[in-house]
């Protein structure tokens, strides 16, 4: 597969390199309304998949800005492979919508036909990557096109896990061909749970892989145990900590089109207009820095 990956698939991205933002229910009809000032939007690909307004919502604003398709269902790490009915609903959405990116998660939610309501974590062993690559084929052979993968957050460890987590994502972009989407928040609250370097992580990861950069907001919660541990909830701004590695990203990888999400107590779209600022402003200190970065 990734011997021919390059020429029979499209790899190119059309969204720019520049900040977007989630784009959530709330705010399709002022976005519709109001075609405020951000250089894309984001969007669930299962939220597109049935019928009613909702579809009909994406297609008005999809004429205006550019849009990436981020999945959440296809469970890339499920060693009974793909549901080829959920991958072909969303191959519907991607020929509809004709996003500029297309991404999942390096992750398992189904077993036996049931869907779980979360991204659970994978034992990071060869088997789980021989697993997940085949996954990931079977995904861009359907699609036409290169996906991207996110790195998750994690909160407890395999401790039969064999392999580095930046290493498992890296080699599976190499042997697949496809990208990797940086969730920087998603390392950073890995990093803090498990005593991991971050900045080490992200140096571990191949800078021509980096299609995307995911940023969004995270808590703290308390064990029983008197441990403090971070929690991945997207229900906040973006941390300073997690800006100051957002830097260290873009030194890394150079500028790539920056997400900032938020899927809990979602505020209003001018909130996420001021964290997309704060990654422009990053973005073009970044380009200013280096000559050659992406100035699309």
């Amino acid at each position: 597969m990734h011997a021919a990956l390059s020429a029979s698939l499209r790899a190119s991205s059309l969204i720019p390199a520049r900040a977007g933002v989630g784009l959530r229910f709330r705010h399709h009809q002022e976005v519709i309304d109001e075609r405020p000032a951000i250089a894309w939007f984001e969007v669930h690909t299962e939220n597109y998949m049935g019928g009613g307004r909702t579809p009909g919502c994406l297609d008005s604003i999809r004429r205006d800005y550019p849009i990436s398709l981020h999945g959440v269902g296809l469970s890339l790490g499920s060693a009974e492979g793909i549901d080829v009915h959920h991958l072909n609903r969303v191959r519907a959405v991607v020929e509809r919508v004709e996003p500029g990116l297309v991404s999942e998660h390096l992750s398992w939610s189904v077993i036996g036909g049931r869907y779980l309501a979360d991204l659970l974590p994978l034992p990071l062993t060869e088997e789980a990557l021989r697993v997940v690559c085949n996954n990931v084929d079977h995904m861009q052979s359907c699609l036409q096109r290169r996906i991207a993968i996110e790195n998750p957050s994690s909160y407890l460890r395999f401790q039969h896990s064999t392999i580095p987590e930046w290493e498992f994502l890296a080699e599976v972009a190499r042997r697949t061909g496809c990208g990797i989407l940086c969730d920087v928040n998603n390392i950073y609250v890995s990093a803090k749970n498990h005593g991991w370097d971050a900045k080490a992580y992200l140096d571990a990861l191949p800078p021509e892989a980096v299609t995307e950069i995911h940023l969004a907001g995270h808590s703290e919660r308390q064990l029983d145990n008197g441990q403090v541990i971070l929690i991945d909830d997207h229900g906040s701004r973006v941390a300073s900590s997690v800006w100051s590695l957002y830097e260290q990203a873009l030194k890394r990888f150079g500028c790539v089109p920056t997400l900032i999400e938020w899927d809990t107590s979602v505020p209003a779209l001018d909130v996420l207009m001021e964290e997309a600022a704060i990654a422009t402003a990053a973005l073009e200190k970044q380009r200013n820095a280096s000559p050659y970065a992406n100035a699309a």
